[in-house]
């Protein structure tokens, strides 16, 4: 697994200004072994997958991994994957967090998955943020037009991710994940579709809480350290993450870290 330690205990050591630390959070999602932890906890794809694997395998179709280390002294395995910037003449400019590609494991075909992640710290920022992440996928599908398919080559559009890391979530949400996707529902009779032509976006919403509530566990722990600003305990985290050899490898679900 990548060297997590000093990535991560730089990333976070900033100051107490609200966008220095929401920089260093988004720093420290960025990391890849990070990413394949949410990745095997809440993605269905990923979910029989080894952590390494996803890191190293699947993460970036082919792997375009920052030349430019997180920060300038500082090699390391951070995503650059595709632009950040989603931009429409009509619609406006979205920037996402982390923006990136991954491969479905034992697909028949190279099949990529769009995917961003965002760390919200405001969960009532004036509208419903599952409206934003469907939002979010909507822009990502529609922005393949031109790029993975033209003309009604509808087939040809990869499935999107939108996740979302909420770190101060109400109490009724705390330690929860939560998936919204299309489904099949038959009204008259069964005129089944095979889910890969529906089944192309998914929002994802990780609310993190504290030691003292239920489910905390897993990735949702990890989560909740590495984004504290108690820099000495993501340190000695990042350091039981990286000699781990993943308690969560084999499983579904939430898992260990």
């Amino acid at each position: 697994m990548v060297e997590l330690k000093t990535t991560i205990a730089q990333g976070l050591h900033v100051t107490d200004d609200s966008a220095g630390y929401d920089a260093a959070c988004k720093r420290v999602l960025s990391e890849k072994a990070i990413l394949a932890r949410i990745m095997k906890s809440c993605l269905e794809e990923y979910k029989d997958c080894d952590v390494n694997d996803i890191a190293e395998k699947y993460i970036e179709g082919q792997p375009q991994v920052s030349a430019v280390p997180v920060l300038p002294d500082e090699g390391g395995t951070v995503i650059s994957g595709m632009d950040i910037e989603d931009k429409s003449v009509r619609e406006g400019t979205v920037t996402y967090d982390i923006r990136f590609r991954a491969i479905v494991p034992d697909s028949e075909e190279q099949i990529a998955l769009i995917i961003n992640v965002e760390a919200q710290n405001d969960f009532y920022p004036g509208y419903p943020l599952i409206k934003r992440g469907i939002y979010y996928c909507c822009r990502m599908i529609s922005s393949q037009y031109g790029r993975e398919f033209t003309g009604s080559h509808y087939e040809k559009i990869k499935k999107v991710y939108s996740i979302w890391i909420c770190m101060k979530p109400p109490q009724y949400r705390e330690n929860t994940i939560t998936r919204y996707r299309l489904v099949e529902e038959y009204l008259v009779g069964e005129g089944k579709e095979p889910i890969r032509n529906y089944d192309l976006l998914s929002i994802i919403m990780l609310c993190l809480g504290g030691p003292d509530g239920s489910n905390y566990d897993g990735v949702l722990r990890m989560l909740d350290v590495l984004l504290s600003n108690e820099t000495s305990e993501a340190e000695n985290f990042a350091g039981r993450l990286r000699h781990s050899n993943d308690a969560d490898n084999g499983k579904g679900g939430v898992g260990h870290v």
